[in-house]
């Protein structure tokens, strides 16, 4: 009865740190799912890339014992099959073919084509009215943009993906709705993949439907699976941390002006990282199930325990981070576990870094007078998604 519940809520006025119940636990220790079930629960830094690179540890959602953190979770995560629920060797099949597509050389060659969708919708941001939704007007679409080009989705579809992207993320009460949407957005990717692969682009839907269905190798079916995740995740994730990022940066104005004033892209870099250590924005965390025994942080984990590794604790761990609750845009902090680690380490990551580098170099420089339209405590901050966000952000300059 003492063992307490997850996920856990954020403090009132606190709404970039961690839970304090959470920050409070033991390094290794018990948790209580909605289903009564008690996986175990690690939050240190060492501890958590101990986990996330063990290969013991299983990310098949299929497997008793995984820790799900509600019924949708369970009903998305056990139905659709995509690289983030799949080990060795699914796994590092479909990950060696993503790994080519966002190679670091390759991401940096996109940076013009991103430069200019960043500029564009600034353009807009001037032109247009104030104040403004920042999460509308631009959080949004900079990385459905992006995401859009890069696998070749139209990007007039947009309403329609990210209607379903957020009933896929959100936790909403009825399983059946998230598996639905889900099953709608496959149907229409495969019918692309299925159009590319007769007209192909250069896009990565194209060489996939060339190299892999052409072959055999994989079905459009498959191809439309993987092209679900990377259309969700890649737009999802990049919107939340320009949300966060810039509301967590107007929280803290020297750290503002540092990056807005700064021509240094070093500078710039350092300070993405060190957001993404700081806000930790994968609300669900890192979950697991062992395959086998395994000691972790001197606590033996059974086979067919469930794990979850706390990747926004271990972020704030003061043996990896010196004040670890500051934020410091000047702290290189490129260690960190917002991305994961190990074999499921993201492979976007070299495009969300990217993205983010873009964004936060030229907005604040742009608009060197942004400012929140409304008063802090006003901010309606969003646990209730796979992604913690700020569903509007309403600025001014």
């Amino acid at each position: 009865m003492d063992t307490p519940q997850f996920p856990m809520s954020r403090a009132a006025g606190c709404p970039f740190d961690p839970p304090p119940e959470l920050t409070a636990q033991a390094p290794v220790s018990r948790v209580r799912l909605w289903d009564g079930s008690t996986p175990w629960l690690v939050t240190g830094y060492a501890d958590v890339r101990a986990v996330l690179a063990d290969p013991r540890v299983s990310v098949d959602a299929t497997q008793p014992g995984f820790p799900h953190t509600n019924a949708v979770s369970k009903a998305r995560d056990t139905t659709m099959r995509t690289l983030m629920q799949m080990d060795p060797p699914d796994h590092t099949a479909q990950r060696r073919l993503l790994a080519a597509q966002f190679a670091i050389r390759k991401m940096a060659a996109l940076r013009p084509r991103i430069q200019r969708i960043v500029d564009d919708l600034v353009d807009g941001l001037l032109a247009g009215p104030k104040p403004v939704d920042l999460v509308a007007a631009f959080a949004l679409p900079v990385p459905s943009q992006v995401i859009c080009e890069l696998l070749g989705v139209p990007y007039a579809d947009r309403a329609f993906f990210q209607e379903v992207a957020r009933t896929l993320v959100m936790d909403e009460p009825d399983p059946g709705r998230a598996v639905a949407a889900s099953a709608e957005l496959n149907a229409y990717l495969e019918d692309l993949v299925v159009r590319k692969n007769a007209d192909p682009g250069e896009d990565m839907l194209s060489t996939l439907a060339v190299e892999q269905s052409r072959t055999g190798a994989m079905t459009p079916h498959e191809i439309a699976v993987l092209g679900q995740l990377l259309l969700v995740a890649g737009h999802d994730t990049t919107t939340s941390m320009i949300t966060l990022g810039t509301a967590a940066l107007l929280a803290h104005p020297e750290q503002f002006r540092a990056v807005r004033d700064s021509d240094d892209p070093a500078l710039v870099a350092d300070a993405v990282d060190e957001l993404l250590r700081y806000l930790s924005s994968t609300h669900t965390e890192a979950r697991r199930v062992a395959r086998e025994d395994l000691d972790i942080g001197g606590h033996v984990i059974r086979g067919g325990d469930g794990i979850v590794a706390v990747k926004s604790t271990a972020n704030r761990d003061h043996t990896a981070f010196p004040e670890p609750d500051a934020l410091d845009v000047r702290r290189s902090a490129r260690h960190h576990v917002a991305f994961g680690h190990g074999r499921h380490v993201c492979v976007g990551a070299p495009l969300a870094r990217l993205e983010l580098q873009v964004v936060f170099s030229t907005l604040y420089r742009r608009l060197p007078g942004l400012a929140l339209a409304v008063p802090f405590d006003e901010l309606a901050f969003d646990e209730n998604a796979i992604f913690y966000t700020v569903r509007e952000l309403p600025v001014t300059w």
